[in-house]
């Protein structure tokens, strides 16, 4: 069992346990991977389609369940399921889910818009909220959201997206000055860039003319959410900004 953490001190190994939602074969496994590999946290992790996630979380001695992030009812049992696997509420919970709705702005279809919009923002609120609820009182916990290029830059033909990652990491700014002095670390951590797939995940970078330097490797940037657990209190980062080092600026 990893041992109670300074408070001051900063170590990741201290929090025991997390709660990922939105988890695909991308980002979210590589965070449940590293939490559970490197910082020997138990992990739960929430889809719409948990099913497929069983080998996967097997493999890892994690759990998998199903949530839809934009109902407050799912979010809740969500919350209140993972805190009986986890033998008590997550230590930390990581808001890894959104939509993208690209085309045209004047074709864009308001229904599909309204739920990347209702995913990628609201969700983002319902399960901050339920979190918050439960590590307010122990004064501990921490709260990250994966944000994206878009969180800061809106790009042509991806207004939907803009307005909902806009709006995510307006709620982590406003979190992170609510909640620190309450002992919550929250972090918004934008991803400039495209993710690697899986097949590639971990590859030696060698040199600048590798295929993959364009690119991000998921796991490090789990690893990149592993650090920010480990920062000591009188120096938390509420926003990190990750990107591949072989990129064309």
């Amino acid at each position: 069992m990893a041992a109670t953490p300074n408070p001051e001190a900063g170590d990741s190994a201290g929090y025991r346990s997390a709660l990922i939602v939105g988890v695909g074969e991308g980002l979210g496994a590589s965070l449940t991977r590293v939490f559970r590999r490197e910082g020997g946290m138990q992990v739960v992790m929430a889809a719409r389609q948990p099913h497929k996630l069983q080998a996967f979380a097997a493999e890892l001695g994690a759990h998998a369940l199903r949530c839809d992030a934009t109902k407050a009812t799912d979010v809740a049992a969500l919350f209140e399921e993972a805190a009986r696997l986890l033998n008590g509420a997550p230590e930390v919970v990581v808001y890894n889910a959104s939509r993208r709705v690209r085309g045209p702005f004047v074709e864009l279809d308001a229904d599909a818009v309204a739920q990347a919009i209702e995913l990628t923002a609201f969700g983002a609120f319902l399960v901050a909220q339920q979190a918050a609820r439960r590590m307010v009182p122990q004064r501990r916990g921490a709260i990250l959201f994966t944000g994206a290029s878009a969180s800061v830059k809106g790009y042509p033909q991806s207004a939907a997206f803009a307005m909902g990652k806009f709006a995510q990491r307006g709620l982590a700014q406003s979190l992170a000055r609510e909640l620190s002095p309450q002992g919550i670390h929250v972090g918004h951590v934008i991803v400039d860039g495209a993710i690697r797939r899986p097949a590639a995940a971990g590859a030696a970078v060698t040199g600048a003319t590798d295929a993959g330097d364009a690119q991000l490797d998921p796991d490090a940037i789990a690893r990149t959410y592993l650090h920010l657990l480990s920062q000591p209190r009188s120096a938390w980062t509420w926003e990190i900004e990750v990107r591949p080092w072989g990129e064309r600026f």
